[in-house]
């Protein structure tokens, strides 16, 4: 059997699979939180921590759960040997380790962005642009502000590293693909920064073994001593793995509170401030990415504003289907958050855009979800005006089981949208990282040609096309126009003396969390 985990910001997710591929038994943990910000490292009432070692209670409390399911599932074959593990994860988030393995303080996690000051500095000597939720601005953070805890630190980890280190002893930093070293750190920055080398984990490729579960793995997680473990990574980019977001063309929408969408272009991708542009996990292609703010948590929100938290999703989306497509020409922005790509807006904000008195709870619950849809095109259209050509969406995440939100996104874009039969993106990754590196594909690509199937395609209704282009140009002349009062609105609930950060004030990183 095949174990994946992938461990996420609220839950650690895991799977047992056959060798063939056979989805054996499926299942989930939460995270546990820090109570408060200031029983972490920061007394910043906007940090965001979590104690490293709930990603490993979580990973033990899955265990024996998930062998029970699959031994029920499979008349006993959840009593078959395991043979790997591989594990992906949330990230950036970074926890300062000690000598014994054990986290020295809680882990800053991607939505941390306390490291402004240090991402200007990193920026200035690396000579590129780094956010603040980035590794090496965190790290750079602890040295200043930690001095103590930072000389006591024998590694810096990322999440579903630490978890490996925890199961071999073996501490490595997972390298998407070869260029992503500049966004995680280089060895010239950690020089001109004054950083201690010996502090952060030599690189390893995804879909290797890093090392084998230690004696005292065994014994703590009931895991048999000896097997291998593999190298997932970051879970926005094992989910392309998952989707068989691997050939040109292809783009895999990442579905949930906010939306990535990342493209596999073949070919050269001019510069463009709108999107990022990285190595794909698959050479020699490039991942053209676009990350969304808000678009789920838009409809949460929603729900609960309009509702005072009452009703589910089924609810409103029974609601949504008694309005005709366009909501009664009414739009709405879901900048409830400033906006990422293709806008990089932190100051942009939600709007309704021509509500009157015949509009119901009804039509605004539908421009909410149609809001989602207009956001992907905006970015897919940035990609388009650039030469990268988007063939379809392949979903994944939560929102990717609705499928009358599927059909908006699929009418709004005018793409086809088609959803996996395995709903799990990162856990199918894991388990083609994980097959590579047995042996039984000659890669990670091939793996996931074979074993990602669709279960649907939503084909777009062409006889909404004109409808959805008129309301789309009312999308983005809606924002430009708004734009200006934007920023009054926000300047006035930032604390005096502190003015925009501008484009670089937004979350610069496609595949968080």
């Amino acid at each position: 059997m095949i174990l994946a985990v992938d461990l996420g910001t609220s839950s650690a997710k895991a799977a047992l699979f056959s060798r063939k591929g056979d989805v054996l038994a499926v299942g989930s943990s939460p995270i546990d939180k820090i109570a408060s910000p200031q029983s972490g490292v920061s007394a910043d009432p906007m940090a965001q921590e979590v104690d490293a070692e709930a990603w490993s209670r979580a990973f033990a409390r899955l265990l024996p759960d998930l062998r029970s399911r699959a031994a029920q599932a499979e008349a006993g074959r959840g009593n078959e040997a395991l043979e790997c593990i591989a594990v992906s994860g949330n990230g950036p988030s970074l926890v300062p380790v000690g000598d014994s393995g054990l986290p020295l303080a809680p882990a800053i996690t991607w939505m941390d962005r306390r490291a402004v000051t240090e991402a200007a500095m990193a920026s200035k000597v690396a000579g590129r642009p780094l956010d603040p939720t980035y590794n090496l601005p965190k790290a750079l953070w602890f040295k200043r502000f930690k001095p103590d805890m930072y000389e006591r630190t024998a590694r810096f980890s990322s999440c579903p590293e630490y978890l490996c280190g925890r199961l071999t002893g073996c501490w490595r930093t997972f390298l998407p693909a070869q260029g992503f070293q500049p966004i995680i750190w280089d060895s010239a920055s950690l020089r001109a920064l004054g950083l201690d080398e010996s502090k952060f984990p030599p690189f390893i490729g995804l879909g290797q073994v890093l090392g084998r579960v230690s004696l005292s793995a065994s014994r703590e997680f009931g895991i048999p001593e000896g097997i291998p473990v593999v190298s997932g990574g970051p879970d926005f980019v094992v989910s392309l793995i998952g989707t068989a977001t691997t050939r040109p063309g292809r783009a895999c929408d990442r579905a949930g509170s906010s939306e990535g969408i990342n493209l596999c272009h073949e070919g050269s991708f001019p510069q463009d401030s709108r999107l990022l542009v990285m190595p794909h996990v698959i050479e020699p292609y490039l991942n053209v990415s676009g990350a969304i703010s808000t678009t789920g948590r838009a409809l949460a929100w929603f729900m609960e504003a309009s509702r005072a938290g009452g009703g589910d999703f089924e609810e409103l989306f029974d609601s949504i289907g008694m309005v005709e497509p366009g909501a009664g020409r009414l739009v709405f922005l879901p900048y409830l958050a400033g906006e990422r790509a293709p806008l990089w807006d932190p100051d942009a904000r939600a709007a309704f855009l021509g509500l009157n008195l015949t509009h119901r709870f009804e039509h605004m619950a539908r421009a909410v979800a149609e809001s989602a849809g207009y956001a992907i095109r905006d970015v897919v259209e940035a990609m388009g005006s650039r030469g990268a050509k988007v063939s379809e969406l392949r979903v994944s995440g939560g929102p990717a089981r609705n499928p009358a939100w599927n059909q908006i996104k699929a009418d709004i874009t005018g793409l086809p949208l088609l959803v996996p039969r395995f709903p799990h993106a990162e856990l199918m990754g894991d388990l083609c990282l994980a097959l590579s590196a047995l042996g039984d594909y000659p890669g990670p690509a091939e793996a996931a040609e074979t074993l990602v199937t669709m279960e649907r395609a939503h084909e777009p209704i062409a006889a909404l096309r004109s409808l959805y282009d008129d309301l789309f140009g009312a999308y983005q002349e809606g924002y430009r126009a708004l734009k200006p009062v934007f920023a009054r609105l926000a300047a006035g609930q930032r604390p005096s003396g502190q003015g925009s950060s501008g484009r670089d004030a937004v979350d610069r990183n496609p595949g968080a969390g």
